[in-house]
């Protein structure tokens, strides 16, 4: 099998060699080259044409940025974004502009952390084998239009919602590719919509926060970090915390946020199918599920408790999936009332709830 061809850019030379020596530990990893700041880096993946990036944002003579902007127009190429702790929203603005990924940028010496780093970047690289490069190739159109930045608003206004098919909440589970997914929806609206949202992105511990920050500042929705005893409410989007499971529970005519933590041997966190299957048991058919791009199988257990207590269910298809992982996993279950394509979620979302047709 053809190895994985890695180009490492970072000013840190500790850096380099930490994640160069990660890297080689996988037998399908081949680091191709290296460049020490964004000028040099530019050079060696139009020359190497690497199957992926690891890059800092912060380097000299020209930050990642500038880096990921001329590479996503002249070359695309998967970028893992390698971030320290206090560059979560800069992570996100490199994620806007076409990188896959993150990974929280190793610490001096040898630590439990870096351990969990070496496991974290192993995942993220072997995502790479399942890319789909039409979705790739989607995405950078989305950006290229502004979609992601929040500048086009394409849901008309909201007229009388007198057809409203009684649908309460939408709920929904991403993983690799959602940050950017998820902003090109919720960027989508012009007002808010009368009905809640709830999602579950995975994501580590610490950048959760700031990401729906993000989102709030790009959207006419009220969108935070999900917290203990938050309440759902129209035009109210709640992100599970990163690391945690969210979930619910009925107060009298309310229903209210339970932050937990993941059981013993859960592999995807904050888990798509706790938030489903929690979804499922309150709001039973008003409630409408969604699965966007990710890889491995979160949401599909999670749909089919959806659609047993007689929700509905989209899943994004593989045209604009970075990875179609969790959708096709969740179309294999036979609970998906229909299969879309990023750009016309948001539409489908209106339709759905009744908004419009």
């Amino acid at each position: 099998m053809r190895k994985i061809r890695v180009v490492v850019i970072d000013d840190s030379a500790y850096n380099r060699r930490a994640i160069t020596r990660m890297l080689e530990s996988l037998p399908e990893i081949e680091v191709a080259g290296y460049a020490v700041d964004g000028e040099e880096g530019i050079r060696a993946i139009l020359d190497l044409k690497p199957d992926l990036v690891t890059l800092d944002i912060e380097m000299p003579k020209m930050d990642g940025f500038t880096l990921l902007r001329i590479i996503m127009s002249r070359c695309p190429t998967p970028v893992i974004v390698v971030s320290s702790k206090g560059g979560d929203d800069r992570v996100f603005k490199a994620m806007e502009l076409g990188a896959l990924d993150f990974i929280v940028k190793p610490t001096t010496g040898i630590s439990d952390e870096l351990l969990n780093i070496r496991e974290s970047l192993h995942e993220k690289v072997r995502s790479v084998l399942k890319l789909n490069m039409a979705g790739i190739r989607m995405r950078e159109s989305l950006i290229a239009e502004g979609m992601f930045a929040g500048k086009k608003k394409r849901v008309p206004p909201l007229p009388d919602t007198s057809r409203a098919t009684g649908i309460r909440l939408i709920a929904i589970g991403s993983s690799t590719g959602g940050p950017p997914a998820l902003q090109s929806i919720f960027s989508s609206f012009n007002e808010k919509p009368p009905f809640s949202v709830v999602v579950s992105q995975h994501m580590p511990p610490g950048f959760t926060r700031t990401f729906a920050e993000r989102l709030n500042r790009l959207s006419v929705f009220d969108i935070k970090e999900a917290g203990n005893g938050d309440l759902l409410e129209p035009g109210k989007v709640l992100v599970a915390p990163g690391g945690r499971n969210m979930i619910f529970h009925a107060l009298a005519d309310q229903v209210a946020v339970r932050i937990v933590d993941p059981e013993p041997g859960e592999n995807y966190i904050p888990s798509v199918d706790r938030m489903f299957s929690s979804c499922s048991e309150i709001f039973g058919p008003h409630l409408l599920g969604i699965v966007l791009t990710g890889m491995g199988n979160d949401g599909a257990r999670g749909v089919r408790a959806i659609k047993a207590a007689g929700g509905q269910v989209l899943a994004e298809s593989e045209d604009s999936a970075v990875i179609f992982g969790m959708p096709r996993e969740a179309i294999a279950t036979g609970a998906v009332d229909k299969v879309i394509s990023l750009d016309r979620i948001a539409d489908e979302i209106m339709m759905r709830c009744g908004i419009y047709s």
